[in-house]
């Protein structure tokens, strides 16, 4: 069985979640999704709009995602190093982070990129709502 993994914040789902998602599960058998909570998200970016448990409930149920975990850290490392996955799926729009050079040197797996997908995202969504008001 050939297990897959990767991660998403999932604050406002969109096509490109959806695209991402079913593409990464096409890699593999078993799609395990990370679901970043709130401390993770705010790493790098502001809080999510969405609460971390409905977030976890909404990856959880869309049909291709076979499990979803809580993901701690902005960085996949511990999610990778407990789960073991064959497959690493990544965002292009991570190229540059620090972590993926530590991910490529401590991984044995296969590190696949995914192209970002521009045409939508969780950030335009809101600042379309924030022009509405």
């Amino acid at each position: 069985m050939k297990v897959v993994y990767t991660y998403v914040c999932g604050d406002i789902l969109h096509e490109g979640h959806s695209l991402y998602l079913q593409n990464a599960k096409a890699l593999g058998d078993k799609l395990i999704v990370g679901v970043l909570t709130d401390s993770a998200i705010m790493e790098k970016k502001p809080r999510p709009v969405v609460p971390f448990k409905e977030r976890m409930n909404l990856i959880k149920s869309l049909g291709c995602v076979d499990c979803a975990v809580p993901q701690n850290e902005y960085s996949p490392f511990n999610n990778i190093k407990a789960i073991q996955p064959d497959i690493l799926v990544e965002s292009t729009s991570h190229i540059g982070n620090p972590y993926l050079k530590k991910l490529k040197l401590a991984f044995k797996g296969r590190i696949i990129m995914f192209p970002y997908y521009n045409e939508q995202s969780s950030t335009a969504i809101k600042n379309k709502i924030k022009e509405l008001k």
